[in-house]
């Protein structure tokens, strides 16, 4: 490419604090009921006193941890002051030179992207659109909440690159319990910066940042955008406009909005009713922090790998899905239990590696297929003896899949389910053989055309057989019998 494309992402985070960032107000922000969760500090009422919320900030350290950055021993909160209808005091609380947490970097697909910086700040109010387009309302419900802001460094290099990279930082965010971040509700969203550059350190273009993206289709579409439109504008021997844009998801197109405000244009100085943050002052403990993150996704991924023989693509499922992979981890923990208690015969280093891969095949396709939500409604032990039926040949995939949905409907015991609905295995032999006769009878063409050598006449076989006894047989039964007959 003639081009090389320079990104820098600003990803703002709502954190799940019960209260909001800077009073006792409820941090319900997307409450259906306007204005219910205000009060005079977070709706900006003159004389009103801001306190911090300390278990933001230790949230908003844990992800810092996390992410290998420094944690400064002095922060503090400053004043960014503009004015926006949604914005009550006409300034926002955040932090500009001393925020809680420096460096650090998220590793996307192999390459580490570097973090600038992370700061907190409050969230702004929301303005509510006429469908006449003639007026706005403000609801100051979500004005005060705790905002988190991740800064990295201009250093992405493509659109897909931005949309892993915050697709990653949304699972960390998770694993980490400080956001709900449901990109729906606007609990999380970006901000990009864009410019190309035609050799190292020459940027051709200014900086161009588009705004409010909140979907991750959204930040690969905008960006895409965004670098044709300067391409061909540089191209044509125009003359890139360092400005504020917005993404029409309609249209699909970047759209000019204002010119881009320098840090000076927001008169940042010290918030005079906060004190500073010293962190060793502060009651905030930083080793009781680090000590309570949790296993990382990264660190999710090589160890599923290594201990449960998944491959990449089951692998990517249970760890992007943070409750099916502790589901499928409490499932294995049974299945173990299973074999040392069941049959001493069994070597678990033997059986575990095809218990584990049979968990995950049935959990992420029948299982995923009658999950509605994030419903996990089936106890682990019971689904795990499930696994073991089938393993042990103890139930057809047909009969399988009637007893998971009874599971799924009822929460039962798989075998009892069985006995209750007359699904036992038929293991008379005497019985298999009659049935497979009279398949064999009445699909003459079938079998001749298998003695041909047409191996899909003997599946036909198979299936009719299958049907005659309702699913009960043993397949590999069904098979060894219907072999010796047609020789």
């Amino acid at each position: 490419m003639k081009y090389e494309t320079v990104i820098g992402l600003e990803v703002h985070v709502e954190l799940n604090t019960d209260s909001k960032m800077f009073c006792s107000c409820k941090n319900e922000s997307d409450n259906k009921t306007p204005n219910i969760n205000i009060c005079p500090v977070c709706s900006g009422h003159p004389g009103t006193l801001p306190v911090a919320n300390k278990k933001a900030i230790e949230k908003t350290i844990r992800v810092g941890l996390a992410l290998g950055c420094q944690i400064p021993e002095y922060s503090k909160f400053d004043r960014k002051n503009y004015f926006y209808p949604d914005l009550p005091k006409a300034y926002q609380i955040s932090q500009n030179e001393n925020p809680f947490c420096l460096g650090g970097s998220l590793n996307v697909d192999g390459r580490d992207i570097k973090i600038t910086r992370i700061h907190l700040e409050e969230d702004a109010g929301k303005l509510v659109h006429s469908s006449d387009s003639d007026s706005s309302l403000v609801d100051f419900n979500r004005s005060g909440v705790p905002l988190m802001e991740l800064v990295t460094e201009p250093v992405i290099k493509s659109a897909k690159e931005a949309t892993r990279f915050a697709q990653e930082l949304r699972l960390i965010l998770k694993y980490l319990n400080v956001s709900n971040v449901d990109l729906e509700k606007g609990e999380m969203r970006a901000d990009a910066n864009i410019s190309l550059s035609s050799a190292p350190g020459k940027l051709d273009g200014v900086r161009v940042e588009i705004k409010n993206l909140n979907s991750f289709r959204s930040i690969e579409r905008a960006l895409e955008y965004e670098i044709k439109r300067q391409q061909e504008l540089l191209d044509s021997g125009g003359v890139v406009v360092q400005e504020t844009r917005g993404w029409d998801d309609n249209k699909q197109i970047t759209i000019g909005q204002r010119s881009k405000e320098q840090s000076h244009d927001y008169r940042y100085f010290p918030d005079p009713d906060l004190p500073p943050v010293y962190i060793k002052d502060s009651g905030i403990d930083l080793q009781r922090i680090k000590s309570s993150i949790v296993e990382l996704p990264q660190q999710r991924r090589s160890r599923f790998q290594e201990e449960y023989s998944l491959s990449d693509k089951e692998t990517e499922f249970l760890v992007t899905d943070k409750e099916l992979g502790d589901y499928y981890e409490k499932v294995v923990s049974e299945l173990r239990n299973w074999i040392k208690e069941t049959d001493i015969t069994l070597s678990v280093d033997d059986v575990m590696p095809k218990l584990s891969r049979l968990a995950a095949n049935y959990l992420l396709t029948d299982f995923q297929s009658l999950r509605t939500g994030d419903e996990l409604p089936i106890d682990p032990e019971n689904f795990a003896e499930f696994v073991c039926l089938i393993y042990k040949d103890k139930m057809s995939s047909k009969v399988a899949k009637e007893v998971l949905k009874e599971m799924f409907n009822t929460g039962g015991d798989p075998s009892q389910i069985i006995k209750d609905k007359g699904l036992t295995e038929l293991e008379d032999e005497s019985e298999i053989e009659l049935m497979i006769e009279m398949v064999i009878k009445e699909n003459p063409k079938a079998v001749e055309d298998y003695r041909q050598g047409k191996e899909a006449s003997f599946k036909f076989l198979i299936g009719g057989i299958m049907a005659k006894t309702k699913g009960r047989a043993n397949p590999k039964v069904i098979e060894k019998i219907l072999k010796e007959k047609l020789i």
